[in-house]
């Protein structure tokens, strides 16, 4: 797979030409010299090829707050089109993320095994920063993509965008509305590992004018993982919408969404074997033993991953005057999870016998979790251009309201001396290491009585503006006001005597944050800019309040702020067909709580920084050539870290990697014939935020860099049917994909394997 995004428009400019070909490679790695003139005395006629509508270079944000096209926009700005989905195979929001550097996947912390789209970027954790067409989505759920058009990753605090969140960016999906065409497509697909998968895309025009259309899109999914035995991912979806009023002043959107998947999911496999592995039971043997195969499954058939998820979304747009537009949106979303899965502990084993490998045993805990999650929003926004003394003002404002509900019933694994083996006054339970047993006595997952249920309530004010100067300044700036209350109450798991201790905790409080950016346009396709934005993070943030002082959401601790300098350029060459971008950024996240003393006292002083370059690519080089690449060179730190650790102050973020790249090109040959290829470079990621010398005893202490490479190959039989053969890790590379927190477990990169596609279109 490969990867990402970037920009365009032009503002004219008197005599300033486009920048074209050489010079635009010279532009992108120095601050951009002052356009040639062109010499229009004797030349040929100028023809242009614009850039095909199906094509990968976007050309706005979905976002009415983003008052400018990409080119002009003062941040790194990637979105991935459904055209690069298609091309790709992919059919998940982890997938469709590889288009774009800085971004990685992890698998949870200690005995939590993370499921869904566990989204890392720039060194901390956004998965709770994921919207669906700018609204919030909940859930630790995998999102498929049959039903999105587009994916917007936006990098550096967004605050004054989406209230509280992630201190380096937000993720949003963009869904598929009806339009006023009539079209029937959908694709077939067979794939590695008895995969099955088929969707639908109808719109249908209900009138003579266009202006009412229907919309339906579906999918169904079944089959296995390559590579792992006995996991699966079967899902199906449906998503009808409807469009009243296109083309007329007045539009009107409803669309409802369905999604059910019943999941055997992945626990993972024992990092045993791998470099970096000690274990002191072993130590007579180096502290290591020989590596698993990576297709062993050590959960139970009965481990299951179902999720039911429904959004309803309403949207009103009307034109008041010309360039001036009010838009209304309202959701209703719901996801329930309920989850069963298998962790493997490679720090618990049993070893009878050192020299017997055989025999040995690894500790695997079953975990569950019974989760329920709902949201309640309503956004009102509206835009303007408006010329104010003197001056082009592009204005979007707006009010957002909006109620979260998490509630959680705990569940947990029933270990006793039927199905565990005695540890002190408890039991564990164990899988043989080398040759799991599925049907090994069974351990049920059960609800303790014990539960929570945390709520967030939000009321919002916002407004940017973005003032042209002159045809070569501007000047973009933006406030949020935020107000959130964050509820959160408790029942412990009832006591020997059958009584339970209950919870009941509150945090309300205000967030003011805000972004500022300057744009100079040497040349009408292309921008020099310098940016600065705030963001906070309350605690509470994840439904989670605590009464304990030395957990980060503690109510009375302040929120964590994050603040981004950036500055970059962007460029649309080619006659406008490719967007290239380059920026330097600088993130600081502040009031993180670190511990001051040896008796576990905290304080809010802690400090991280993220730092680096990101460059992209995305566009046709040629109307046959299409590329979309990025890379990105970040250096995480901790600045402020534990004052009871020698090794925590100037130690990287972990699964932070300094280095990560991405590619994917395409070839149209005129017969329809059409070839892709792509690599993906994640660097070392550093496990531990320990700067510590490493000693052979040292835990698993890095996840190993790793490059995989794909290809594909499709032909267009005729104009309504395409087949496309992608294949994926052409080399069979081993490689880690998640590590969890502790490295007692991973979950493989995919393997060499291989997906056969029909795509059609009536």
């Amino acid at each position: 797979m490969a990867y990402i995004k970037s920009r365009k428009h032009a503002v004219g400019r008197a005599p300033s030409p486009q920048l074209t070909g050489a010079a635009a490679a010279t532009l992108i790695a120095i601050s951009m010299p002052v356009a040639a003139q062109t010499n229009t005395a004797n030349t040929l006629r100028e023809v242009k090829i614009e850039a095909t509508a199906d094509g990968y270079k976007p050309e706005t944000s979905s976002s009415p707050k983003f008052t400018q096209p990409l080119v002009d926009t003062p941040q790194t700005i990637t979105v991935i089109k459904k055209e690069v989905l298609q091309d790709q195979g992919a059919t998940t929001l982890t997938e469709a993320l590889r288009n774009t550097p800085g971004i990685t996947f992890q698998m949870g912390e200690n005995g939590n095994t993370s499921t869904g789209d566990a989204v890392f970027m720039r060194g901390f954790d956004t998965s709770g920063s994921i919207f669906v067409d700018g609204i919030r989505d909940v859930g630790t759920v995998s999102r498929d993509m049959f039903n999105i058009e587009q994916v917007e990753v936006v990098k550096g605090p967004a605050g004054a965008d989406i209230g509280r969140g992630s201190p380096t960016g937000y993720i949003n999906l963009v869904s598929k509305v009806p339009t006023a065409e009539n079209f029937f497509a959908g694709s077939v697909s067979l794939g590695s590992a008895s995969q099955k998968r088929a969707t639908v895309d109808l719109n249908r025009a209900l009138n003579e004018t266009g202006s009412v259309a229907f919309r339906l899109n579906a999918m169904v999914q079944d089959g296995g993982v390559p590579g792992r035995d006995l996991v699966e991912n079967n899902r199906s979806g449906i998503a009808p919408s409807l469009a009243i009023g296109l083309g007329t002043p007045t539009r009107i959107y409803l669309s409802y969404l369905h999604m059910d998947q019943k999941n055997r999911p992945d626990g993972g496999i024992p990092v045993v074997g791998l470099e970096g592995y000690y274990l002191a039971d072993l130590a007579r043997i180096g502290g290591n033993g020989p590596r698993v195969d990576t297709n062993n499954y050590y959960g139970f058939l009965s481990d299951h991953d179902d999720v039911k998820a429904d959004m309803f979304t309403a949207r009103i747009e009307h034109d008041i005057a010309p360039g001036v537009t009010i838009r209304n949106i309202s959701r209703w979303g719901r996801t329930k999870q309920d989850l069963v899965l298998t962790g493997v502990f490679s720090n618990g084993l049993l070893v009878p016998n050192v020299f017997n490998p055989l025999g040995w045993s690894v500790r695997t805990t079953p975990q569950g979790k019974l989760q329920d999650n709902e949201i309640f929003a309503n956004q009102t926004n509206i835009t303007a251009d408006l010329t104010l003394g003197g001056l082009k003002h592009s204005i979007s404002a707006g009010v957002e309201l909006g109620r979260e509900e998490q509630d959680n019933t705990a569940v947990a694994a029933q270990i006793n001396a039927l199905n565990g083996v005695r540890s002190g006054t408890s039991f564990l339970a164990y899988n043989n290491l080398y040759a799991p047993n599925v049907n090994r006595a069974f351990v049920p997952v059960l609800p303790t009585g014990a539960s929570t249920a945390g709520k967030t309530t939000t009321a919002a004010l916002y407004a940017f503006d973005t003032i042209k100067l002159n045809e070569q300044w501007l000047i973009n700036g933006g406030l949020r006001y935020e107000h959130y209350k964050s509820d959160f109450s408790g029942l412990d798991a009832p006591a020997a005597n059958g009584t339970q201790l209950a919870t009941r905790l509150g945090k309300s409080d205000n967030l003011l944050t805000g972004k500022v950016g300057v744009v100079f346009k040497p040349a009408p396709n292309g921008s020099i800019y310098a940016a600065y934005a705030t963001s906070a993070k309350p605690p509470g943030s994840d439904f989670a309040l605590s009464g304990t002082a030395t957990n980060i959401n503690n109510p009375n601790l302040d929120p964590q702020k994050a603040k981004t300098a950036e500055v970059g350029t962007k460029w649309d060459l080619l006659d406008k067909r490719l967007a290239v971008t380059g920026a330097l950024f600088r993130t600081t996240n502040e009031n993180e709580q670190v511990q001051i003393d040896t008796f576990g006292n905290t304080e809010q002083y802690g400090k991280t920084r993220v730092q680096g370059v990101e460059l992209s690519a995305i566009g046709q080089i040629t109307p046959a050539w299409q590329v979309i690449a990025g890379i990105a060179s970040i250096d995480t730190e901790i600045l402020e870290g534990s004052r009871t650790s020698t090794t925590q102050n100037g130690a990287q973020i972990r699964f932070s990697p300094k280095l990560t790249a991405t590619l994917w090109t395409t070839y149209k040959f005129p017969m329809g014939l059409i070839v892709g290829a792509g690599a993906r470079y994640v660097d070392t990621q550093a496990r531990a935020t320990s700067n510590a010398a490493l000693t052979p005893t040292t835990f698993f202490p890095t996840i190993p860099s790793y490059t995989v490479f794909d290809a594909m190959i499709g032909y267009e039989i005729n104009k309504n049917v395409a087949i496309q053969l992608n294949l994926y890790n052409l080399t069979d590379k081993f490689y880690l994909a998640r590590v969890n927190n502790a490295g007692n477990r991973l979950t493989v990169g995919t393997p060499r394997s291989a997906t056969l596609t029909a795509n059609f279109k009536f």
